[in-house]
Parts: structure tokens; C-alpha cells; sequence
């Protein structure tokens, strides 16, 4: 193997250069490409959501990865955004076996688990019966005592205006990938409201300069559907911080203008977070009060374009978070 391939590999790594390794790497012919090149390979191809692709090859050495932590982990994380989490738990499960405790593979364990918990839960109820949204942004069944608070009454529960602490952000090797950026300047603050044409909310600014963008643990927002009266949920992946650098942040490669112009979104405002399996977005909306004013958050379904009111304001949306 060329450890100058391999040290260039993981330099595009380390950049957030994942189509470079993607294109190097294809270079070489699929017979040619040993363990490691396979793996650079899936994990690039994870990083830029080409899961189906990452399975693909991470399957071509599933011999070699059968004992090795790294490749369990990685072949789970994307069978988990494509959706099939009885092979991801498998996975994530045997990564746990060969490597016990590591913290990004336990988090996904537990999320698989709790969503587990929570179709057997709605499997035997019987009585009290409403609709949760599910990834797809289809209804699904849970229990009364389930029920999430409507959007118009979820109380402030953290002291400080916006919850930053440790608790509140899961820094995955995903996040720390993908969403979190340096803490911003004042200029980049202002370069990047000027690149979106909106004034960010007071609060996501305070908020994103103690920890710019990420994954939470509290990744769900209890919503009511206004014609059913069912009450369900929006999930979110991250949060964008304020940037250009990292895939995930307000002007990245999956920013807010990047995924409204190729998705074809409303142009309401500015895209912060995006659901699973890219079934609708979450975004800042500004057309109550202008481009400077305080925008509501709003979620907009990827199929229909309906747009779903979740807060009055940033503040409200992210203290209305849950597990």
C-alpha cells in the first residue's frame, strides 16, 4: 500500500475533503483496493450521505471487518440513516462487543432502542390512541401518556435563555465532522447574514458562540396536526452552525441556500436543521417581520411543501426539544 496515498487520504479527511477521497480512491480498480482503501472509501462516502454506496463497499470486505470495531461502527451509522435499524443494531452491537464503551456507538444503540421501546409501547396500546410523526413524516401510534405538549404551550424549562451546556450537545465523531465549527467572529457573523440576506436571531447567535452548531441528545419537537387534532413530533439531525467550512453549517456544502435552491424550498427564510432521511427541513421563517426582524421556526415537508408553525420564535424551539 502507498502510505503517501494513505496519509493524503487522511489529510482530505481531516479537511472535510470527502469527494477528493471519493475520486482517488475510484481510481484505483475495485480488485486493486485493499481493507483500508475500502474503509477510507465508505467512511468518505458516509460523510458525504451516499449511504447506500458506503454499504456497497463497506460489503465487499465484510470478511476483514467482521472483528474490527471501526468497520462494524461505520457499516452501522449507515445502515441507520438509510433506515434499517435491525442492521445497524446488529452492528452497532458487535462494534460494542469488540469495543466496549465507546460513547458514539452507545448513543446510537440507545436511540435504536428507545424508537424500539416505543413501537412495541405503541403495538399494545389499546386505549387513549393518537398520531406520531415518525422519520418519514407519517403518523404513527402512541399512547395518551405519551402525548407531546402542544406547540402553543411548552413551557420554558432550562434557566438560561438557551441551553448550551455539555448535556444538551452529543459531540459524535459525526458532529464533530460534519456540524461543529470554530466559534464565530463578529465578521463572520455579519459575512454570513450577508451571503443569507437574513439578520440571525439574538439568541441562535448567542447560542451558536458558545457552541457553533451540532448534534443535540434532544432531537424531537412535539407538534399537533391542526385538521386531526393528533399530536406527533419533528425530528431533527443537527443544528448548522455559523460558517462556510464544515458540510453542515449556514453556508456549507449543505447549507441553507444549497438545500432550498436543490430541494426547491420555499424561500422563506434560512434552513437551521434538516429531518432524517431528508423528509423536510426546519426553517428560521421571516416573512411576518422582514429579513431583519424575529423569525418563527417552521418545518416544511419535502413532498408537499406544506409548511408546519412549530415556535414564535429560536428560543422557544430549542427549549421545546426532547429525547
Amino acid at each position: 500500500m502507498n502510505e503517501e496515498l494513505l496519509e493524503q487520504l487522511e489529510t482530505w479527511h481531516e479537511q472535510d475533503e470527502y469527494e477528493k477521497i471519493v475520486e482517488a480512491v475510484q481510481e484505483i480498480p475495485a480488485e486493486e483496493r485493499d481493507y483500508a482503501l475500502v474503509n477510507h472509501l465508505g467512511r468518505a462516502l458516509n460523510n458525504l450521505e451516499r449511504y447506500e454506496e458506503a454499504v456497497e463497499q463497506f460489503l465487499t470486505v465484510a470478511q476483514e471487518g467482521a472483528d474490527d470495531p471501526l468497520w462494524q461502527y461505520r457499516i452501522g451509522l449507515a445502515y441507520y440513516y438509510l433506515e434499517q435499524y435491525d442492521k445497524a443494531e446488529q452492528a452497532f452491537e458487535r462494534s460494542d462487543e469488540l469495543e466496549p464503551g465507546d460513547e458514539d456507538t452507545l448513543e446510537f444503540l440507545e436511540w435504536i432502542r428507545n424508537r424500539d421501546d416505543e413501537e412495541e409501547e405503541d403495538e399494545d396500546a389499546d386505549e387513549g390512541v393518537t398520531g406520531e410523526d415518525d422519520e418519514d413524516g407519517e403518523l404513527k401510534k402512541t399512547t395518551a401518556e405519551e402525548q407531546p405538549v402542544v406547540i402553543s404551550s411548552i413551557p420554558l424549562v432550562h434557566d438560561d435563555p438557551v441551553p448550551v451546556s455539555g448535556e444538551f450537545w452529543n459531540d459524535s465523531e459525526l458532529a464533530l465532522e460534519q456540524y461543529v465549527s470554530d466559534l464565530p467572529s463578529d465578521g463572520l457573523i455579519e459575512s454570513v447574514e450577508e451571503q443569507l440576506v437574513f439578520r440571525l436571531p439574538a439568541s441562535y447567535i448567542e447560542m451558536m458562540k458558545e457552541h457553533n452548531g451540532g448534534i443535540p441528545y434532544n432531537r424531537f419537537f412535539p407538534v399537533t396536526n391542526e385538521e386531526s387534532g393528533e399530536t406527533g413530533h419533528v425530528e431533527i439531525e443537527g443544528i448548522l452552525g455559523i460558517g462556510r467550512e464544515k458540510r453542515h453549517s449556514l453556508c456549507g456544502e449543505e447549507g441553507s441556500w444549497a438545500v432550498i435552491e436543490r430541494d426547491g424550498y420555499p424561500e422563506i427564510g434560512v434552513v437551521i436543521a434538516k429531518a432524517p432521511a431528508e423528509a423536510g427541513v426546519v426553517m428560521l421563517d421571516y416573512r411576518s417581520f422582514g429579513n431583519d426582524g424575529e423569525p418563527e421556526v417552521v418545518y416544511v415537508d419535502k413532498n408537499q411543501r406544506k409548511i408546519t408553525p412549530l415556535a414564535p420564535n429560536f428560543e422557544t424551539f430549542i427549549q421545546g426539544l426532547t429525547r
